[in-house]
């Protein structure tokens, strides 16, 4: 049975579908396969306006799934472009820039949706950091007492424990909203159409709560991973077995570190999967798993990839907002250099307004690049580029989708 939910998948093996589902496919009337359409595909995205440089394909297409490999491969065929991606396997590269090119084509609605959740979620942490934060005395007192006692550390770290949940709070809904938009702004400039603010909220709203579902279970479970691999030497610790427990504990942070980041990798397409497919959470996690498997390494490397770059936008456009904070604030560099900057207004809005900087380029960075990754993935093993040539009415794309090889083939 085919477990492709969304789109049918063009070129599957006809093991992937039933005599069943084949008959009822032909009775709904769907076109056979290479007969040509302009529907979009199922689950895609609403209807839109007709794509704009729609180019032919030129050349035949790739050849088997997998296709270009790291780097797309060397003397790749012409293919269409109708928007943003060459509609064939990517390379990273061509992932990162497609990324890239999504923000600047469609900037009025990728940065005011960055914005605007930027805004929101920085503007809750400041006045939080504010509220909270400000008086610093029984931090202080903390540093200086070597033997602070049960209620003395409660009171020193109970306005930071608020802080810490109340951010976390607001960053996953933030992170929620953000995704989702952006992920259709995505998937609609592929096929060379724009999408306003406001038709991406309204596309995305039904998802939302299934979304927010998937943010905290994929977070919980790479938690666990490292807490599971962590017990037996914390048990060994709080029985009095110090030096064994120390190195039973650290193996097992190592253990749990790797598990983590498999479980992460695994799962890190399920949003895509999620909110373009329309499915429920158990079932984009599936999905998800089921498109990494076998390309656990290149769908890692270019998820790191994309995280170091977005740490590094964040953190050259952070510094120096951490600066002019320190300064307004009447501290001088000196305060951040001996760990203990200001926490005063001054420097939280200065440090504020940097953050929201850096989150309204670094949002859309990396919702483009994990959208398109999964479209990547789809396109090598699903020929999920018939599809999109399809939808964005490419002319010729028939008669490619005749000649070329099946997926079981």
């Amino acid at each position: 049975m085919n477990d492709s939910p969304g789109w049918a998948s063009p070129g599957s093996s006809p093991s992937d579908r039933s005599p069943d589902e084949e008959q009822a496919a032909h009775a709904s009337g769907s076109a056979p396969q290479g007969a040509p359409s302009n529907e979009p595909p199922r689950n895609w995205a609403a209807q839109q306006p007709p794509a704009q440089g729609v180019q032919g394909w030129g050349a035949p297409p790739p050849g088997q799934p997998g296709w270009g490999n790291w780097n797309g491969g060397w003397n790749q065929p012409p293919a269409a472009k109708p928007g943003t991606i060459p509609l064939r396997p990517l390379g990273v590269g061509e992932i990162l820039d497609g990324a890239v090119t999504t923000m600047r084509a469609h900037w009025r609605t990728v940065l005011g949706i960055s914005l605007g959740v930027a805004v929101l979620v920085q503007l809750v942490a400041t006045l939080a950091n504010g509220l909270w934060m400000t008086d610093a005395t029984d931090l202080d007192a903390l540093v200086k007492d070597p033997q602070p006692s049960t209620d003395e550390l409660w009171a020193a770290m109970s306005g930071s424990l608020r802080l810490t949940g109340l951010r976390a709070l607001v960053d996953t809904l933030g992170t929620v909203i953000a995704t989702a938009m952006l992920t259709v702004v995505v998937s609609r400039a592929v096929l060379g159409r724009s999408v306003g603010i406001g038709e991406a909220w309204r596309d995305s709203r039904p998802q939302l709560l299934r979304l927010l579902g998937l943010l905290i279970i994929v977070p919980l479970l790479v938690g666990l991973a490292v807490a599971v691999g962590s017990a037996p030497g914390t048990a060994l610790l709080a029985a009095g077995v110090d030096t064994l427990g120390v190195a039973v504990l650290l193996v097992g942070l190592l253990v749990g570190l790797v598990g983590a980041v498999w479980i992460w990798v695994r799962f890190s397409l399920s949003a895509p999967a999620l909110m373009l497919e329309k499915q429920g959470v158990i079932t984009a996690m599936r999905r998800s798993a089921k498109l990494v498997r076998g390309s656990w390494w290149r769908v890692f490397g270019v998820q790191m990839l994309a995280t170091i770059l977005v740490v590094i936008v964040a953190s050259i456009i952070q510094m120096p907002a951490t600066a002019v904070g320190a300064l307004a604030s009447g501290q001088g560099l000196s305060a951040l250099a001996g760990g203990t900057p200001s926490t005063g207004w001054a420097f939280l809005i200065a440090t504020g307004i940097g953050a929201v900087i850096a989150s309204t380029i670094t949002f859309p960075i990396r919702a483009g690049v994990t959208a398109l990754l999964y479209l990547d993935q789809r396109i090598r093993r699903e020929a999920l580029d018939l599809e999109l040539a399809r939808a964005a009415g490419v002319p010729g794309y028939d008669q490619q989708q005749a000649d070329r090889p099946t997926a079981g083939s």
